[in-house]
């Protein structure tokens, strides 16, 4: 008999041809997401779970007494409850690599269009407010010679290093080890630890996990240590950046903007964010190309299958569950 497995949203089916092939599918074809009590019921007989966009709590997996493998679309799983599942010997596992980029397209999209007041134009030309040309009218920053100041140089902080070089710009970055100089050299770009990163860089892009230890990485301490007119960009996840204090160094011109896919309540967005027009924001989508969603659905996919058919996957976040096994 097929294992059974639920996919949690609607996903390219392009990407799932395999699961569809060697699992019973129970495939919710939908934008929306399923009400919890719709969750618990259809997770009571599966096991696997193909994970969009839900939490996966202790609760839920209760309600799942076969469950296997939790395959999360995406590379960020701070919506999984990895603690619980690997107590009851669940696989977790997510989408790196494939995600890195598109993330980092739509970092620089974010860089370029607040740095150059795109969406601020923008709105000015479809109020309808007459055009006039002006030598002094929405004036910019450039970005060759600046510096960039990445935290977290992972795949995706890397990606954006490459295309910040092709831009003419410095770049330095902070994680929690530094890599070896002679790597340093050879790419041009150097590390520095975060309070000298906040006050070299001129632009701050953000690419580091949602843990305990990056909650409100970047709050109001952090943003008085940054240079006076400068940028941050988040792709990362909202909670690393306090949004309060986020509001208050935009206001006091501290920032001179801020580039938000990723906002600290989602789907609520600070009120104050919407009203700025020194903020440039987008509906979480670092990782919405055609290309990288089908390449999530099949990667998930494969995840999944590798599990049930008692293989390890590639991309496993909590590999402790093996050695549980074993003992």
């Amino acid at each position: 008999m097929k294992p059974k497995v639920l996919v949690t949203r609607n996903i390219p089916r392009d990407g799932l041809k395999e699961l569809f092939e060697k699992c019973q599918v129970d495939y919710h074809d939908s934008n929306e997401l399923l009400s919890t009590e719709e969750l618990f019921e259809r997770v009571k007989e599966i096991d696997g779970l193909l994970c969009v966009g839900i939490r996966t709590d202790d609760e839920l997996m209760n309600h799942a007494p076969r469950l296997k493998v939790i395959s999360n679309y995406g590379v960020g799983y701070d919506n999984i409850d990895v603690e619980a599942a690997t107590r009851r010997k669940i696989i977790v596992t997510n989408t790196p690599d494939v995600v890195t980029e598109a993330t980092a397209e739509l970092t620089f999209s974010l860089i370029l269009a607040v740095t150059r007041r795109i969406a601020e134009a923008d709105r000015i030309l479809r109020s309808k407010v007459p055009f006039r040309w002006g030598p002094m009218q929405l004036v910019g920053f450039e970005l060759v010679g600046k510096t960039l100041g990445i935290i977290g140089f992972g795949r995706i902080g890397q990606a954006v290093a490459r295309r910040a070089k092709a831009f003419g710009m410095n770049v330095i970055y902070y994680q929690r080890t530094p890599r070896d100089k002679s790597v340093d050299s050879s790419e041009s770009c150097y590390y520095r630890p975060l309070e000298a990163l906040l006050k070299e860089s001129d632009i701050v892009s953000i690419h580091v996990p949602l843990t305990k230890d990056t909650h409100h990485l970047i709050g109001e301490e952090q943003f008085s240590m940054m240079k006076k007119g400068s940028y941050i960009i988040n792709t990362a996840r909202g909670p690393v950046v306090d949004e309060e204090a986020l509001v208050k160094a935009l206001k006091s011109g501290i920032l001179a903007g801020a580039g938000l896919d990723v906002f600290e309540k989602e789907p609520h967005i600070h009120p104050e964010l919407l009203e700025l027009d020194n903020t440039v924001l987008t509906p979480h989508i670092g990782t919405s190309t055609i290309d990288t969603r089908i390449a999530m659905a099949k990667m998930t996919a494969e995840n999944l299958i590798a599990v049930l058919e008692g293989k390890r996957p590639a991309n496993v976040v909590n590999p402790e569950v093996y050695s549980l096994t074993e003992n």
